[in-house]
């Protein structure tokens, strides 16, 4: 995949499987997904009448890189220590998030997540603006801001700091027609070091099933400069999806099928040419509705496997985690316990 493997979408930490591997290679073609990720707290608003809103990418807002992954509820998000989050929702407009974090690969950490939606609700899932802020205890920021400039023109800027230095600023524009979108992205734009990376992004529906798009990504700075195109394509059937991206960095394919309410399944395949790299993941989701409990586990081609476990505690607004990842080839495990309030 030449968009997302720089921070692990699935939201793994730092273990010794792909995703950890892949973390550690930042390449400038994954500056913005890796960003984005980045700056979206756990920690998330309702709309006016109530339903949760999601402020990652909604249904058309910088559709690469959900294009080109599998949905997130697939793979077990990795867990590492004790965790715990608490969330509360103070209005219909805003909501306040606290994550304290044991580890011992670190120091404990505390994580204070913020977010607001406006008035402004075009869908389930876009509200305008849109305000999202995570701070933690260092004093290090990941913000961001959703506006909505014209029916058919979003924006979006998204800051992120570490303690008193800034680390990285980027600016999202994205224009949505009646069957295509097309983005454009500037990251850490300098124009006294004249140095900038530029992304654009374009998705024509070829039919209602078959979307096509490209990515092309521009770097420059003192002595250096070069760019990177990157061609997807994705195929949506009632049950089920497959993605595939190619591009001059290797290829990326990716399949998902939700055999029936309780079950999901998907895979992944990777090949990293500049790397000599080749990876392959496959991922399950099994609910268990009458027991209140979602489990979900990954097995890769590197001689890793994880597992998650969450248990609802009904009537009790309480969600119990527990998860273990075990790396073969190095021997490594790693597990960890969270709980959630809200």
């Amino acid at each position: 995949m030449l968009m997302s493997s720089d921070v692990n979408r699935k939201g793994r930490s730092r273990l010794e499987h792909p995703a950890l591997r892949k973390d550690q290679r930042f390449r400038v073609e994954h500056f913005v997904a890796g960003l984005e990720r980045r700056s979206v707290p756990p920690g998330l608003p309702r709309g006016l009448k109530g339903e949760p809103i999601s402020l990652a990418r909604g249904p058309y807002f910088c559709l690469f890189l959900p294009f080109s992954s599998l949905p997130p509820d697939v793979f077990p998000a990795q867990m590492e220590g004790v965790k715990l989050v608490v969330n509360k929702v103070l209005s219909s407009h805003f909501q306040v998030s606290h994550t304290v974090h044991m580890s011992a690969l670190g120091l404990p950490g505390y994580h204070l997540h913020a977010a607001y939606a406006g008035d402004w609700q075009l869908s389930p899932t876009e509200v305008f603006p849109t305000v999202v802020g995570d701070m933690d205890s260092s004093g290090s920021l990941n913000a961001q801001v959703l506006l909505l400039l014209a029916e058919r023109l979003r924006a979006k800027a998204v800051f992120q700091t570490q303690q008193a230095k800034f680390l990285t600023w980027q600016f999202d524009g994205e224009y949505r027609g009646d069957d295509y979108t097309a983005t454009l992205t500037l990251g850490n734009p300098d124009l006294i070091g004249e140095s900038v990376i530029m992304v654009a992004h374009f998705l024509q529906s070829i039919t209602h099933r078959l979307v096509l798009g490209g990515e092309l990504v521009y770097h420059r700075r003192p002595g250096e400069e070069g760019a990177i195109l990157t061609l997807a394509g994705k195929y949506s059937a009632v049950h089920w999806v497959a993605t595939l991206n190619v591009g001059s960095g290797g290829a990326h394919a990716s399949y998902y099928h939700k055999a029936n309410e309780q079950v999901q399944v998907g895979v992944e395949f990777e090949a990293n040419t500049r790397l000599q790299d080749t990876t392959f993941s496959f991922g399950y989701h099994l609910t268990l509705p009458q027991a209140d409990m979602v489990f979900r586990g990954l097995v890769d081609s590197n001689w890793c496997v994880g597992a998650v476990l969450e248990k609802k505690m009904r009537p009790l607004p309480v969600t119990l985690a527990l998860g273990a990842f075990l790396n073969h080839w190095r021997n490594r495990f790693h597990c960890g316990f969270s709980i959630t309030v809200g």
